[in-house]
């Protein structure tokens, strides 16, 4: 089922600070990535990959307040199976 969600500002300015830091990890960048893409485009989701990826930011105790709020966003944007 698709979900009709959409980066927020703020999110996707964090989206864009976590891409252009040169210390951040390829799994906060393909989560910020996935986030940024989805600014302004309600029907892209959120891929498996990215979504493992963001979740794996999310739950790094390293992981930057900037880059865990592009995880989070890019996981509110995966699609979900319903039973």
């Amino acid at each position: 089922m698709a979900t009709k969600e959409v980066t927020s500002k703020s999110a996707a300015s964090s989206a864009s600070k976590t891409l252009a830091s040169k210390d951040t990890a390829s799994k906060s960048k393909s989560a910020a990535g996935s986030a940024l893409a989805q600014r302004k485009a309600p029907a892209k989701q959120t891929s498996a990959a990215a979504a493992t990826q963001a979740s794996k930011a999310l739950a790094d105790g390293r992981s930057s307040k900037t880059t865990k709020s592009a995880a989070g966003s890019a996981l509110t944007q995966r699609a979900t199976k319903r039973k």
